[in-house]
């Protein structure tokens, strides 16, 4: 994997909690489902700590001013859920972020030179549809540093795919497994949350 790419896996014990339940083949769907979302909820929590931008204001307490410290709304983000994985994570994590503005399944035709972008990916492997994604992202004039990418679980042979075009990308991830030469499954994976979060779906939307 080239150095360069940052990709994070956050130590957080609630994190690696909800990804075992994801790995557990029995957990019911229900169960994964709500998984998923806390893993979105969780990592975004993470990501956020160091991308948001905020400014510094003066309030007034009742007992006197003070320093406060507010989310720019100078700086919109945009966030852009790939389908059906992508969607999960951001049902969870909605909650946690301000200030934005959501596209389902395809890109908005342009985006604005002062809007962030957060990207909730599907599995990140070699035939995930995560670095075309992004290749598209860069012609609607997006940089990597205005993108932050989140993926429940990724492998390293798909890492290095998005490093050659994307050395800056900034991932955050609960896991990162192996990718299986043959089958290109993740072992030990997450199972297929294509059947597993279906069940679950159309109740939500």
């Amino acid at each position: 994997m080239a150095m360069s790419l940052k990709v994070i896996v956050p130590p957080h014990p609630l994190i690696k909690h909800w990804l075992s339940i994801l790995r557990e083949k029995d957990t019911p769907n229900i169960l994964y489902s709500t998984g998923y979302e806390q893993l979105g909820k969780w990592l975004t929590y993470e990501a956020l700590r160091n991308w948001l931008p905020y400014k510094k204001e003066t309030i007034n307490t009742k007992n006197g001013v003070a320093d406060g410290f507010f989310i720019n709304n100078e700086y919109p983000i945009k966030v852009f859920a790939m389908m059906p994985e992508g969607l999960s994570l951001w049902y969870g994590s909605k909650e946690v972020i301000p200030n934005s503005t959501l596209s389902l399944g395809e890109l908005p035709k342009s985006i604005e030179s002062n809007e962030g972008v957060i990207l909730y990916s599907e599995q990140i492997t070699t035939t995930s549809a995560t670095l075309e994604t992004l290749i598209k992202l860069k012609k609607l004039g997006v940089d990597s540093n205005r993108i932050l990418l989140i993926t429940a679980i990724c492998s390293n042979k798909g890492l290095n795919e998005i490093a050659k075009l994307f050395p800056n990308q900034v991932i955050y991830t609960s896991c990162i497994d192996e990718e299986d030469e043959n089958t290109k499954l993740l072992l030990p994976g997450i199972g297929n949350p294509l059947l597993r979060l279906s069940t679950i779906f159309q109740d939500k939307n």
